[in-house]
């Protein structure tokens, strides 16, 4: 399988930002580490980090026939991104929606995902385990 990772926005400042919240992985090490956890399964992984919605979304229509699924951590956009969301509807490429951090136990407005109900599912809280088991969960 072919998969692509998407990390939203400031999730480039990862390793850096909040490490109590987000880990002191670097996302380079994260991208490392799940292209190495990919490949031990004998699948690949892409890796694609932006700051800025539109490209987001021009990169997830682009997956259509490209990639098997997507595995997306939209960052803040989850929670108002109705052009990421739209986008998500559009393409039948499946995508799974991930997050590091637990966003129920957090700030009330981190609490609502607008992308999860186009999503094949949601995984949370586990830090860089949350992108392994939505990566696995392709090829489970």
């Amino acid at each position: 399988m072919k998969l692509l990772v998407i990390h939203g926005v400031n999730l480039n400042l990862t390793g850096r930002r909040e490490p109590g919240v987000y880990g002191t992985k670097t996302l380079d090490e994260i991208n490392v580490e799940l292209s190495e956890f990919c490949a031990r399964a004998g699948h690949t992984a892409e890796f694609f980090q932006s700051n800025f919605e539109g490209e987001i979304c021009t990169v997830i229509q682009n997956a259509e026939g490209v990639y098997d699924g997507i595995v997306l951590n939209a960052g803040a956009f989850t929670h108002y991104s109705y052009a990421i969301r739209d986008a998500i509807a559009a393409v039948s490429v499946p995508v799974a929606e991930v997050h590091l951090s637990n966003v129920h136990a957090r700030e009330e407005f981190r609490r609502k995902s607008v992308l999860t109900e186009v999503c094949r599912g949601e995984v949370l809280g586990f830090g860089i385990n949350s992108y392994k088991l939505a990566l696995e969960s392709f090829w489970l």
